[in-house]
């Protein structure tokens, strides 16, 4: 299960008379090939750093101490800092901040239509406070770790696949599997405590009508399936559920139905070829057993990144031996793993990009930006990305006939720019 959050406030109000505004729309889950990746990832970061964020998706960044998870928030974070230290619980309360998403499509566009300002998609990364063995009986920080996840999309959770002998590991040694089990039946434990308190409810109580009987029929239906798995150890996600149940437990957002991406927390020297690190063999065998994304990176890198100037970066990077930090790949991957595709909207006063999820219908799409848009959704005007680029704008598109009219039933593609009519 997983669950995209709005930000209304972060949402222009739109009405009626905003109609005659050019809105395009396309969506982008591919990143480009660009002939030189790093070099216009960089400096897209830097042109629209200070950019209004046109929506945002939460991912949570979880470890045990000492993993360098809040090193890595720090680096890749551009509002908000944690207290990195080498101290068990620095991180108390989740720091949150809210990161641009790379792509270069929005400066493209953006000097096509001569916007005045380019507004990117965002993703916001929240720092979690570390858990120790134990947290769902309360140890540590281990119940505000639990609440603060069940608020996130995605988890984050960072692995320690480096040996320093100046950087305590909480149990001692570097184990990524214990690290992971730790975490995971934590998860599960929490998950096992809320499905029986439900479960037992359900039993209980009876629904008043019969829409809702047959809801509360398949919460306990679904849940009657979870609970063995999770007494084995395995997590929610795991288990089938039609899409009628899955609706059905959405509604107590367990922990172990959440995405998880494994991040291989390496040091500098592993980061161009992590296969020869055995702990990250390890990770990447337990993410394949799990079911989970994977991405390595080195914690410390991203630090001293933040601290260099675009063509620097650039220079620090090619010394390493990559092409990338590590921001592309968390986000990349957090899209990937979420379903996510990006749409963009483009006019002379701004061009916005906006994040929906795969399969989302025009008029779906439309109320991302606004619930007028989808309330009173007439037709798309769409045109494929790449056609409008070379067509140079949204009337020429029109003129070349690359312009096309969709309806409700429209399922919005990858690369579409749209001008989305309606009437309330």
């Amino acid at each position: 299960m997983s669950r995209l959050i709005l930000s209304p406030h972060l949402i222009p109000s739109v009405s009626s008379a905003s109609l005659s505004v050019a809105h395009k729309f396309p969506l982008i889950f591919q990143w480009p090939n660009l002939s030189k990746p790093p070099h216009s990832m960089l400096l897209f970061n830097r042109r629209f750093s200070a950019a209004k964020i046109s929506m945002s998706l939460r991912a949570g960044i979880v470890g045990l101490p000492n993993v360098g998870k809040s090193t890595l928030f720090n680096a890749v974070v551009e509002n908000g800092k944690a207290q990195a230290a080498n101290f068990p619980f620095c991180t108390i309360e989740p720091n949150v901040g809210i990161v641009a998403v790379p792509d270069q499509r929005l400066n493209v566009l953006s000097e096509l239509s001569k916007s005045q300002r380019g507004i990117p998609a965002s993703i916001e990364f929240v720092d979690i406070a570390g858990l120790v063995k134990g947290a769902s009986q309360g140890e540590g920080l281990g119940n505000k770790f639990l609440s603060h996840i069940r608020e996130v999309d995605s988890i984050l959770q960072v692995v320690r696949c480096f040996e320093d002998n100046d950087i305590v590991h909480v149990n001692g040694k570097v184990d990524p599997k214990s690290d992971i089990d730790v975490i995971n039946l934590e998860l599960v434990f929490s998950d096992i405590d809320q499905v029986e308190k439900r479960l037992d409810k359900l039993k209980k109580g009876k629904a008043k009508d019969t829409q809702s009987r047959v809801k509360e029929e398949a919460e306990k239906s679904a849940l009657e399936k979870i609970e063995p798995a999770l007494m084995d150890g395995k997590p929610a996600r795991s288990v089938s559920l039609s899409d009628f149940e899955k609706d059905a437990v959405r509604h107590l957002c367990l922990l172990t139905m959440k995405p998880v991406i494994y991040v291989a927390n390496v040091a500098e020297f592993d980061l161009a070829d992590p296969g020869n690190n055995s702990h990250v063999k390890e990770v990447m065998n337990l993410a394949s057993d799990f079911q989970s994304g994977l991405i390595t990176v080195s914690a410390q890198v991203e630090a001293e990144l933040s601290e260099l100037v675009p063509e620097e970066r650039i220079e620090y990077l090619a010394s390493l031996g990559v092409k990338e930090s590590g921001l592309g790949n968390l986000i990349r991957a957090t899209y990937s793993l979420l379903g996510l595709r990006t749409y963009f909207t483009s006019g002379e006063k701004e061009t916005k990009a906006w994040t929906i999820r795969a399969g989302m219908t025009a008029p779906k799409a439309a109320g991302v930006i606004h619930s007028d848009f989808e309330r009173g959704f007439i037709r798309a005007e769409t045109v494929a990305y790449d056609d409008f680029i070379a067509a140079g704008s949204f009337s020429a598109a029109r003129e070349k006939g690359l312009l096309r009219s969709e309806g409700k039933d429209y399922v919005v593609q990858e690369g579409d720019v749209m001008l989305f009519r309606f009437n309330v």
